[in-house]
């Protein structure tokens, strides 16, 4: 039985290295001269420089593109879990003409790749005056397939005879749904939130379709110009990487919690 634990902790050992060295190595090249990027790996930084944050933040419009990420992911996370969590609860509880058909529509568009809408998309979007705008982003996939799917699944759980105290005592139904479903099912909204960040923080295609305005850009495509065919900045890329994790490490950081019993709510059966 010790053998095994020590294996297991051999494996998990060698996963978390295989894990940090790649950002340890985006840190330490973030802190080097241009020319000293490529040079034979070291543990410790041999020539320190911070002149590749100063030129990200001085000299682009990386303040910019970052005030643009969070504006976009933040407003993006918070219509995923209004939209999301009212259709999951319309699906979980109420009964209506069509439900199963238009619920397996639902799921049916998690098979249709991005790529085979994004140019009807950008024709709607030019339509609506909404290219190059902040909406372009925010909208599309705020009611998505898998959030709705996510939070049905979560709120089948909770007691109907639960709602119905609540319509006794003269709660209205979006009262049901706002103080009681919501409350009830926290942790599936703190894993949905995370999950709908991440896509929205990472989101590479969109921004660099939608948004022609480099002011408007978003990290991801923000520091993929410091990589071109006649030009290769890996210091500033580096420095615009290691900032863009900072967000994302605190969000993940405050809700944890919420994300670990997100993920393991009804795993156990009573």
């Amino acid at each position: 039985m010790r053998y095994r634990l020590v294996i297991m902790y051999l494996i998990l050992s060698l996963a978390a290295i295989f894990t940090v060295v790649p950002f340890y190595w985006a840190v330490t090249s973030s802190f080097k001269p241009q020319s000293k990027i490529f040079e034979r790996p070291a543990i410790f930084i041999q020539s320190f420089t911070i002149e590749n944050y100063r030129s990200l933040l001085l000299e682009t419009p990386f303040q910019r593109w970052l005030f643009n990420s969070m504006i976009i992911s933040v407003s993006y996370t918070l219509l995923v879990i209004f939209f999301c969590s009212m259709g999951g609860y319309a699906f979980a509880k109420y009964d209506f003409a069509g439900k199963n058909f238009l619920f397996f529509v639902v799921l049916s568009s998690m098979t249709i790749p991005v790529w085979a809408i994004i140019i009807p998309l950008f024709m709607w979007f030019s339509r609506l005056g909404l290219i190059n705008t902040y909406w372009a982003l925010i909208l599309p996939g705020s009611a998505n397939a898998f959030g709705i799917f996510l939070m049905r699944q979560y709120i089948q759980g909770v007691p109907t005879e639960l709602l119905d105290s609540g319509r006794i005592d003269g709660c209205s139904e979006f009262g049901i749904y706002y103080r009681i479903v919501l409350p009830v099912i926290k942790p599936a909204v703190g894993a949905l939130a995370i999950y709908a960040f991440l896509a929205s923080w990472n989101n590479f295609l969109s921004p660099l379709i939608f948004m022609r305005n480099p002011r408007m850009f978003t990290i991801p495509v923000g520091l993929s110009g410091f990589v071109g065919q006649k030009e290769f900045r890996y210091g500033l890329l580096m420095a615009g990487s290691v900032i863009s994790v900072i967000p994302v490490s605190i969000i993940f950081l405050a809700m944890q919690k919420q994300l670990v019993a997100g993920l393991t709510l009804g795993a156990v059966k009573e």
